[in-house]
């Protein structure tokens, strides 16, 4: 079915089937690539496009960025992630007849647009959205100071409601207004919008940049193992109010905490080393006393892992990376104990010896149950080959431009490079021969990366970079000795200096850039758990050698591969 190429008015499309509930679109995408664009009653009347994909049904917030009326230019742009558009029928056009991915993070490709079954409830043009308070041409928002932008206003900001007058009826404590009037609420600004509105500008430069919006301090994940899957828009939830009425529904739950905006600060002198790993709580895969790489946890991890594709897996992975660098998810209490606002920031002072263990036993636990993951399969040689194909095509999810989680990168790598996995000559000749894909992306892009990542070299730009790669100028500042020539040693020594200098600088826009990946992102509690620190360690050691030294248990684990190697494929 050909998508409409005329008429800017969307209500008129056949794919747009107006004020529509989650659980009805779901009902209508069928197969993969069927898809539909609706007016979401939860999202304020914004448009959502909800396509099916590898069996799940995805949502995709379009985000509306409204400009000064002009002769000759459009009232309003329309993006999902970089790319602006006119109207949305033009996006839509533009994904559907290039066969474009809606999200980089989910790979979802919209190709089969549903037609609606009859007139729309309520029509509704690009200028006026359903299912929310009466939305019309946006009034020139107040200037806080002569530099304030003056040809941008964010879609929906409401004007003010006076007694007496039609207004909407929405309750005052949910209105998202800004200003610097007494009389307004002081509600959280999405994070990014002030960007993104600066990007839409009309070419107007200022002296200096917008006022800051106000700041929330971090939220705590809800703990609901009924939460909906993974829901893919774009643009963030808006954190319930405080102060609202017992009783009162809110259309949507409380932003979690990787998606609540940093408080602003100051420097504070440090008062104690700070650890971003939780304790070991009771975990729900294991109980309270368990032993070493137990059969039922590892049967049941790996149809966990079968259950998500590669990009659900990254972004499980970058959460928990982000919260054990202490990136996203920092408290209060937690920057005032260390000084600084960020973990990138603490691993290079020397209050940051903690963090920087805590890092490198990360690191070595991931890639050491990433091996397990490939010298655990005694099957056939091609349920090898797939344990390979399946790091492999993780390590692509993570890589800059995608998710952007190097340290996950770099312990997914250091399971395929591992001696124990290496040395697997008929896995290998294997992969390349069922996965020829799969082969040459890990010997002719992974490894090249990986290599340049090592000696400081490697892509770093928080646009196409979440979390940067740290391992280097950690296991510097503990003291360990660089590899190679004395003269290479020390190029390679001031460039790690150097690339541990940007980290620290840039640590605001890497939170950032993590967060905007992780907007609307809704994790498998089980997953996420699976991927932690504490869960891997009582996994690989068991509850009693847990608690060993880390040289200890690694020495012993690296026993362990290795024989489990010599088992599957004996020296000649």
């Amino acid at each position: 079915m050909q998508v409409p190429q005329d008429g800017e008015d969307f209500a008129g499309q056949p794919w747009y089937h107006g004020p529509l509930s989650r659980q009805k679109a779901e009902a209508l995408l069928q197969q993969d690539g069927d898809f539909l664009v609706r007016a979401s009653k939860s999202r304020g009347g914004h448009p959502v496009i909800s396509c099916r994909w590898r069996g799940s049904v995805l949502h995709f917030e379009v985000f509306r960025v409204a400009l000064r009326p002009r002769p000759g230019r459009p009232t309003a742009l329309f993006q999902l992630e970089d790319e602006r558009f006119p109207s949305l029928p033009a996006l839509v056009r533009s994904y559907v007849t290039g066969q474009r991915t809606l999200s980089q993070a989910t790979g979802a490709v919209a190709s089969r647009p549903v037609t609606r079954q009859g007139p729309i409830r309520r029509s509704f043009s690009e200028d006026t959205l359903p299912d929310g308070p009466a939305w019309t041409e946006p009034l020139r928002a107040r200037k806080r100071s002569d530099s304030q932008p003056a040809g941008l206003e964010h879609m929906g900001q409401p004007t003010e409601d006076h007694p007496g007058s039609g207004a909407s009826t929405m309750p005052a404590s949910a209105l998202p207004r800004t200003g610097s009037d007494s009389v307004l609420l002081k509600v959280p600004v999405p994070l990014g919008s002030i960007a993104d509105s600066l990007r839409a500008s009309d070419g107007q430069l200022h002296a200096k940049a917008p006022t800051k919006p106000p700041r929330t301090s971090s939220l705590m994940l809800p703990d609901a193992s009924g939460c909906p899957p993974t829901y893919c828009e774009l643009v963030p939830r808006v954190p319930r109010v405080q102060g609202t009425p017992a009783g009162h529904s809110c259309p949507e739950p409380e932003a979690p905490w990787w998606e609540a905006e940093e408080e602003d600060g100051c420097f504070a002198r440090p008062q104690a080393e700070v650890s971003f790993c939780p304790p070991d709580n009771p975990f729900c895969l294991l109980g309270s006393q368990n032993r070493p790489l137990e059969t039922e946890v590892l049967h049941t991890l790996h149809g966990l892992f079968l259950e998500h594709h590669p990009g659900s897996t990254a972004l499980h992975l970058l959460l928990v990376d982000c919260q054990a660098t202490g990136l996203l998810g920092v408290t209060k209490a937690q920057r005032g104990a260390m000084g600084v606002a960020s973990g990138l920031e603490l691993l290079t002072l020397p209050h940051g010896h903690r963090l920087r263990l805590e890092l490198l036993e990360r690191l070595e636990t991931l890639a050491l149950a990433g091996a397990l993951a490939v010298l655990g399969c005694a099957g056939p040689l091609e349920e090898r080959a797939a344990a390979l194909r399946g790091l492999v095509e993780l390590a692509l999810a993570l890589r800059p431009g995608a998710a952007g989680d190097l340290p996950g990168l770099a312990a997914v790598m250091g399971a395929l490079l591992m001696p124990q996995v290496s040395r697997l000559e008929r896995t290998w000749r294997q992969l390349r021969r069922s996965h020829t894909e799969a082969a040459l992306a890990f010997e002719q892009e992974l490894k090249p990366l990986m290599r340049a990542l090592d000696e400081g070299a490697g892509p770093c730009d928080p646009g196409e970079v979440a979390l940067p790669h740290v391992a280097p100028a950690v296991r510097l500042l503990e003291g360990e000795e660089l590899p190679g020539p004395l003269d290479e040693s020390c190029e390679r020594l001031l460039r790690t200096l150097h690339r541990a200098r940007l980290l620290a600088r840039d640590a605001p826009r890497f939170r950032e850039a993590a967060a905007r990946r992780l907007r609307g992102f809704r994790p498998h509690p089980e997953l996420r758990e699976a991927l932690t620190t504490g869960f891997l360690r009582r996994l690989l050691w068991g509850s009693q050698g847990a608690g060993a030294p880390w040289a200890t248990r690694l020495e012993k684990f690296q026993r362990v591969l290795t024989v489990l190697s010599q088992r599957l494929e004996p020296d000649h």
